[in-house]
C-alpha cells in the first residue's frame, strides 16, 4: 500500500506555525526569519517531506519544465546531448522531464502525450519524423519547440544540429582518397539520420564512379552488431577494403572482428566511424570519424528554448554548429 506522503501541515504543526508560513518558505527562505528557517528545514528533513507541484502548475499555467524527447537512453550520443540541456536548464531553474521513444514515431506520441499533460513550458525533439497527432498536439499546446541533431532537415519551430548527409558525403570522400574503392555503408535502426548518412555516401561515390554498396538493419546499435554488420558485407561484397559505419559502435565491434580474422587495419580493411566517441580514440590505431557536437548541441537547443520562453526573437531557424573529420589512423 503506498505510503500517504507528509503534507504542508505535517510540517507546519512539527514547527509550530501555520501552513502559508511554510508555504512561503518553501517559496523564498528568506521571507521567514533565520532561526525559523533553520527549524522549518530540519522539520522537512526529519519528515522527508517531497514537495506537491500539481496545484502551482495547474493554477500558474507554467511548470518551470522542460520536456525532452530521446530515441535511445543506451546510446552515448544523446547522454552527451542530456549533460548539455540540463547544464543550461540547471543553472535557469528548469527541470528537464525526459522521455524515451526507442526511434517509433507513435510511441514519440504516446510519450509526448504524457509530457504535454504535466504543462511543460517547452519541448525538445530528437527527430523529424513525427506523427500527424504529435504535430497537432505540439501546435494546440503552443509552446517552443526546438528539434536538435540535425541542421538541413525541414522544423517545426526551431533547429539545431549539423548536416549529416554532408558528414557523410566528406568522410566517404576521405576514404576513397586514402586509396580505398570498394567502400560499405553499415547502418543500424533505419532511423532518418542514417538513411540521410547512407545518401551522402552514396553521392560521393558515385562522384568517383565508385558503386555504392551498403549492408542495413533495423536493428539497435551495438559492437556485437558491428561484428555481425562486418562480416555481412565480406560475405556479401568478397572484394570490401573499407567501411564507413553510421555510428562508432558499429566501427568499434567491426574493428574486434577485423582482429578476430587477422584482418590489418587499415591495409586490409579500412574503417571509419560516425560521432568521434572517446573509446574510438583510445583504441590502437585511433578510429577515423566524424566529431559531432552533442553537448554543445544539448547547451545551445537550451538556451534557444529559454529564450524564446523569455519572449525573445531567436534567429537563425535552423543553427549549424557543424562537424570535424577526426583524421585517425583505420583509414
Amino acid at each position: 500500500m503506498k505510503k500517504k506522503r507528509p503534507g504542508l501541515q505535517d510540517v507546519a504543526n512539527q514547527v509550530g506555525v501555520t501552513k502559508m508560513t511554510i508555504s512561503r518558505y518553501l517559496r523564498d527562505p528568506s521571507q521567514v526569519s533565520a532561526a525559523l528557517g533553520s527549524k522549518i528545514a530540519v522539520a522537512l528533513d526529519e519528515l522527508g517531506y517531497i514537495p506537491n507541484r500539481a496545484p502551482e502548475i495547474l493554477s500558474n499555467a507554467t511548470s518551470k519544465a522542460i520536456g525532452v524527447l530521446l530515441p535511445s537512453l543506451t546510446n552515448q550520443v544523446f547522454a552527451e546531448v542530456l549533460r548539455g540541456i540540463e547544464s543550461v536548464t540547471d543553472s535557469h531553474g528548469y527541470q528537464t522531464m525526459l522521455a524515451h521513444y526507442g526511434y517509433h514515431p507513435e510511441r514519440e506520441e504516446m510519450r509526448l502525450t504524457s509530457l504535454l499533460s504535466y504543462n511543460i513550458d517547452g519541448l525538445i525533439l530528437s527527430e523529424r519524423n513525427h506523427t500527424e497527432r504529435t504535430r497537432k498536439m505540439i501546435e494546440v499546446a503552443g509552446i517552443p519547440v526546438i528539434e536538435i541533431m540535425d541542421s538541413a532537415s525541414p522544423c517545426l519551430d526551431l533547429a539545431v544540429g549539423f548536416n549529416n548527409y554532408d558528414a557523410a558525403y566528406q568522410m566517404t570522400k576521405e576514404i576513397i582518397r586514402s586509396g580505398h574503392t570498394h567502400t560499405v555503408y553499415l547502418g543500424a535502426r533505419q532511423d532518418e539520420r542514417t538513411v540521410i548518412k547512407l545518401q551522402g555516401y552514396q553521392q560521393a561515390m558515385r562522384e568517383f564512379g565508385l558503386e555504392p554498396r551498403s549492408i542495413c538493419t533495423d536493428r539497435s546499435s551495438s559492437y556485437s552488431l558491428g561484428c555481425e554488420l562486418l562480416k555481412e558485407a565480406r560475405r556479401v561484397y568478397p572484394d570490401t577494403d573499407s567501411i564507413f559505419c553510421t555510428n562508432d559502435d558499429i566501427a568499434i565491434g567491426a574493428a574486434f572482428e577485423c582482429q578476430r580474422q587477422g584482418l590489418h587495419i587499415p591495409k586490409d580493411m579500412a574503417i571509419a566511424g560516425f560521432h568521434g566517441h572517446d573509446i574510438g580514440q583510445s583504441m590502437e590505431p585511433k578510429l577515423t570519424s566524424v566529431l559531432t557536437p552533442r553537448e554543445k548541441m544539448g547547451q545551445v537547443a537550451a538556451e534557444r528554448l529559454l529564450a524564446r520562453l523569455r519572449g525573445e526573437t531567436v534567429t537563425p531557424k535552423m543553427l549549424d554548429l557543424g562537424f570535424t573529420i577526426i583524421q585517425g589512423g583505420s583509414i
